[in-house]
């Protein structure tokens, strides 16, 4: 069974809002009471937040469906609906939020305790109560609760680390990063030992960095060999790239400049990474051909403007002048990065005059209004009840649509879609209704009789 997760395909639906209620009060004494309809409770939201203690996403392989509660319904005697739970869902630090149908990030989640807003509930309706007015003293109808958001996206995990190890299968990886830290990652003689990236925390005089001991690579691993493809994404974060060379190998076709070459190249192929520092490790100097060929090589390496240490993670030999090594080099990249400047909020608000719709001709008689306010109107609206959808009249009216409408060239019987036009509501638009519906039966409007 997979122990560890780093990419998944969530699907996430937030809670739906509650439906408004619409009553009238009713007492001994006092048969008209007057309307009290209380608001529906609003959706609950899925939320992501970065917890430190989680390191997979095992647990979404297992149920990648997650679904927030919905609102409640408003009640009689001026009471609201309850609001919907919401979800609170735990990822590794690393983790990027892309979605699923484009492929664009969402979100970088870096930092214990970040919480990102995936998917939001929607909004309650407003009871009777609240949508009393002097014209319209006792209404018969209330809004209906928006949908919450429901949409497909992926988590892919990217290891928050310093210093990445990379090499060969086998090369010593596991064994250098039990030596420098307190990690205990699986350790074995064969190839591709290690299935998951391992983290483990140095400490260097005062510098204290983490290290990442990614799977073995192979030739081939950018475009998918091997596991390397898989796990090239957990080096990216990292500031320093450590070549980790087996000195010791056997195989036929393989010698350290040889392996430092193949690796060099599929970092290459991945990109983006060319910029970080690199060193060259030469590993099992325990072994006496590995340390004459060490020996050898160490020149060779140089040239390539390559620092290079000869070590034994066995013996632990030359692993204090390694980790005070890579410590330098952390701190230099820490010391380079550029101060993060804090998060400013920009809000723009509406230029004065501006519409809050957009009426556009799309053929002949047939017209498309899109605008937030007249599309989540639509959405609050119950069809089965006249005087609700007179009131979504008086609403469009108030903003301007009808005038809109007739400006762009619209008759009587024309095609009106709010919306889009696959998925839209299709209205044949009458403009020679009264602009105000007349105080009639509850749950009835005199235009639509």
């Amino acid at each position: 069974m997979a122990e560890f997760v780093d990419r998944v395909v969530l699907y996430i639906k937030a809670g739906n809002g509650g439906n408004g209620c619409a009553s009238v009060h009713r007492e001994k004494f006092k048969p008209l009471g007057g309307p009290d309809g209380g608001n529906g409770g609003r959706g609950g939201d899925v939320l992501l937040e970065v917890d430190p203690n989680t390191s997979t996403l095992l647990d979404y392989h297992h149920r990648p469906h997650r679904k927030a509660a919905n609102g409640k319904q408003g009640m009689g005697s001026n009471r609201d609906g309850a609001t919907g739970e919401d979800i609170l869902l735990k990822v590794p630090n690393g983790t990027v939020v892309k979605d699923a149908k484009t492929g664009e990030v969402l979100v970088d989640l870096v930092g214990a305790g970040t919480r990102y807003v995936a998917a939001q509930g929607g909004h309650g309706g407003l009871g009777n109560a609240a949508l009393a007015s002097a014209k319209r003293k006792a209404p018969g109808f209330a809004l209906l609760g928006e949908e919450g958001d429901e949409l497909e996206v992926v988590l892919e995990l990217k290891t928050v680390a310093d210093v990445a190890l990379v090499g060969f299968p086998n090369a010593g990886k596991s064994s250098l990063i039990a030596a420098l830290s307190a990690a205990r990652p699986k350790i074995a003689d064969y190839p591709f030992t290690t299935l998951v990236p391992n983290l483990g925390v140095v400490t260097a005089g005062e510098t204290v960095f983490t290290v990442a001991d990614v799977p073995g690579l192979i030739p081939g691993a950018s475009q998918g060999r091997g596991l390397g493809h898989e796990f090239l994404r957990h080096v990216e974060r990292c500031t320093t790239i450590v070549h980790v060379v087996d000195c010791a190998t056997i195989e036929p076709g393989r010698d350290p400049l040889t392996d430092f070459s193949v690796i060099e190249s599929e970092l290459a192929a991945y990109g983006e990474l060319d910029d970080r520092p690199r060193l060259a490790v030469l590993n099992k100097a325990d072994v006496p051909e590995a340390r004459e060929l060490a020996e050898m090589v160490t020149p060779m390496l140089e040239e390539h403007g390559m620092r290079v240490f000869t070590i034994s993670a066995a013996t632990h030999e030359g692993l204090r002048e390694l980790s005070f090594a890579m410590a330098e080099m952390v701190s230099a990249a820490r010391a380079a990065k550029p101060v993060e400047e804090p998060t400013r909020l920009v809000i723009r608000p509406r230029a004065i005059g501006e519409a809050d719709f957009q009426v556009r001709r799309v053929q002949e008689n047939t017209y498309q209004v899109t605008g937030e306010k007249p599309e989540r109107w639509i959405r609050q609206t119950d069809f089965t009840n006249d005087e609700a959808v007179g009131y979504l009249a008086d609403r469009l009216e108030r903003i301007g649509i009808e005038k809109a409408l007739t400006e762009a060239g619209a008759t009587d019987g024309a095609e009106v879609v709010i919306g889009s036009m696959q998925g839209g509501y299709v209205f044949d638009w009458r403009p020679t209704l009264n602009a105000e519906a007349t105080q009639g039966p509850r749950g009835q409007d005199d235009r639509l009789m």
